[in-house]
């Protein structure tokens, strides 16, 4: 019963503490931690039950993960891989090195292996670094680097150390090593397409809502289980399936399923999320109170955790530093671009005016027409991306700024082995208390910082205003199309009356009946084809790469409400 307490009180309290932050402007899970720091230190509060670190490691965070590959931007991630790879995978593998050499020098009898694995423990930043910065209104391209970055740096991390636990135990071979990371990932993609594709298709023939939901929540475990079993790692995997439904829910799922998906995935990141950083306070008196018998007092650990921190900092820096001259070398390849010849080719298409070899290859010259429109829509796109949104030292400072630690870091460092490790207690005393400073320090101080660089806010009302303009432009044009058509009939097969397309963009006013009228529900079915029509253009339209992943959501949100308000008055009428 004492578990059950806790889990309830732990869920008011996460959300009592997320709507307070949301209103004050300040992260919750920096207020969860010391809220339960507090709670561990009052005399009259029993001793909570110990969370297993393997729960979080195995049943919090890939569903914490999948829920955000599912909300992550896919087109400006696309565009942006090269960088978040590189914070994802590079950095933390240089960070965990560098670590592990230092903790090996100043840590007497320690071995590298072990240094190595408490490097790759601190070396992830979390995904409330991303909540902050979209709080502070800084260029929504940052926050998709640091929320692509957080989403892949954990699984490098959770690889690098089960590799130095596995050396540790029987000795280390680099080769073997490499061929395990490269497995442990590649494995992991596999799996994740493999799951996400099923998961579509597999939900796309479930009516029922409920029994869908429940097969929603165990998606992540559907992917991480087997990525884990075949020794790839489960965490990408996970992300992976998350990418890969996000991208296909448009297309497969019902507007009912999408807005409850979202909900759902919402809710259960909050709850999530919110309980570990409890936790993590709750747990942070115990952690200190070991190390005060075994040390006999915290300098040791905190002047370790503090040096482990301006390490990873100046080392991020650099990092950022050179990514940044790496990408405005790529933006200003992209700003050279010439697309003339795309232009010249489409023209071709157009007038007539191509080589004699292919005016008799009419499927292969409409084939080769979508491609040279997507490839030459896709480049400008990017161009235009890379042009709008520059990133330059202020915008790096916060990059670097940002990289908290967290939920990885501290679920990562109890699962350190009890036996044939030296130094434990030490070793998870720095991790938490490297988690602690970073989420304080960093966290309580980027707002400042943000108002020392004079950052301006992030300004794209008029872009979006534009790209919402053009889209409805073209979902207009989709929509005029599918009226004209001859073929188009109602949910039973049969045609629509003659002149009912007048009728299909006049509101409705009349009185609502118990019974609607056989012209009132056929206006409904129309409307309803008609959304359907401008869905499978806005799917098509999102492969493009023309517009903004927040401006195709938003007109998919239209849609799907729309249309959920249509079968609501169908249904109303068959009552």
């Amino acid at each position: 019963m004492e578990g059950l307490w806790f889990v309830v009180a732990g869920v008011i309290v996460v959300a009592v503490v997320t709507a307070f932050g949301r209103r004050h402007n300040v992260a919750g899970p920096i207020i969860l931690v010391a809220i339960g720091l507090l709670c561990s230190l009052l005399p009259f509060i029993p001793d909570l039950p110990r969370v297993d670190p393997e729960w979080i490691l195995v049943g919090v965070l890939p569903p914490l993960l999948y829920s955000s590959a599912v909300a992550l931007p896919a087109i400006e991630f696309r565009r942006d891989i090269r960088p978040i790879a590189g914070l994802s995978v590079l950095l933390v593998v240089l960070s965990s090195v560098a670590l592990g050499v230092v903790f090996t020098w100043v840590i007497p009898g320690l071995s590298l292996p072990l240094g190595i694995a408490l490097g790759a423990i601190l070396s992830p930043t979390d995904a409330v670094a991303t909540s902050v910065v979209k709080r502070l209104g800084i260029a929504p391209r940052v926050t998709t680097i640091l929320a692509g970055e957080s989403l892949l740096n954990d699984a490098t991390a959770l690889v690098i150390l089960r590799t130095a636990i596995a050396a540790i135990a029987g000795g280390f071979s680099l080769g073997e090593a490499m061929i395990s990371f490269v497995w442990a990932v590649l494995g992991a993609v596999i799996v994740g397409v493999i799951v996400g594709w099923v998961n579509l298709r597999v939900r796309a023939r479930i009516g029922s809502s409920a029994a869908n939901t429940a097969i929603g929540f165990v998606v992540p475990f559907v992917a991480y289980l087997p990525a884990e079993a075949v020794g790839a790692s489960g965490l990408v995997a996970a992300v992976v399936t998350g990418i890969i439904t996000s991208q296909g829910a448009a297309k497969w799922f019902t507007p009912e399923q999408r807005m409850s998906d979202e909900l759902n995935w919402r809710t259960i990141e909050l709850v999530l999320e919110g309980g570990v950083f409890l936790v993590m306070g709750l747990e942070l008196s115990d952690v200190v109170n070991r190390n005060f018998e075994e040390y006999e007092g915290l300098w040791h650990g905190a002047w370790l955790a503090l040096s482990a921190l301006g390490i990873m900092l100046g080392l991020r820096a650099a990092y950022v530093a050179f990514l940044l001259w790496r990408m405005r070398s790529r933006a200003r390849r992209y700003a050279r671009l010439d697309l003339s010849t795309y232009s010249a080719k489409l023209k071709g298409i157009a007038d007539g005016t191509i080589p004699e070899e292919h005016r008799g290859q009419a499927d292969r010259l409409r084939r080769d027409e979508e491609r040279v429109r997507r490839r030459f829509a896709g480049l400008s796109a990017d161009a235009d991306y890379y042009a709008s949104s520059p990133l330059g030292w202020k915008q790096g400072t916060i990059i670097t700024w940002a990289g908290m630690r967290g939920v990885v870091t501290l679920a990562a460092a109890q699962t350190l082995p009890t036996t044939g490790i030296d130094h434990r207690s030490l070793l998870i005393f720095v991790a938490f208390l490297v988690a602690v400073f970073s989420l304080f320090g960093q966290g309580f101080t980027l707002a400042s910082v943000v108002r020392a660089l004079r950052i301006p806010p992030a300004s794209d009302d008029d872009a979006a205003s534009d790209e919402h303009l053009r889209l409805d432009a073209e979902l207009g044009a989709a929509a005029a199309t599918a009226l004209a058509d001859p073929t188009l009939t109602r949910a039973d097969g049969t045609a629509f009356s003659e002149g009912m397309a007048a009728n299909v963009g006049t509101r409705m006013t009349e009185p609502r009946d118990e019974v609607l009228t056989g012209r009132m529900r056929e206006i409904l079915e129309l409307r309803i084809v008609i959304i359907e029509a401008m869905r499978d253009r806005l799917v098509e339209i999102s492969t493009h790469g023309g517009y903004s992943t927040s401006t195709l959501r938003r007109a998919l949100a239209e849609l799907d409400a729309d249309q959920i308000s249509l079968e609501l008055r169908l249904d109303d009428g068959d009552d």
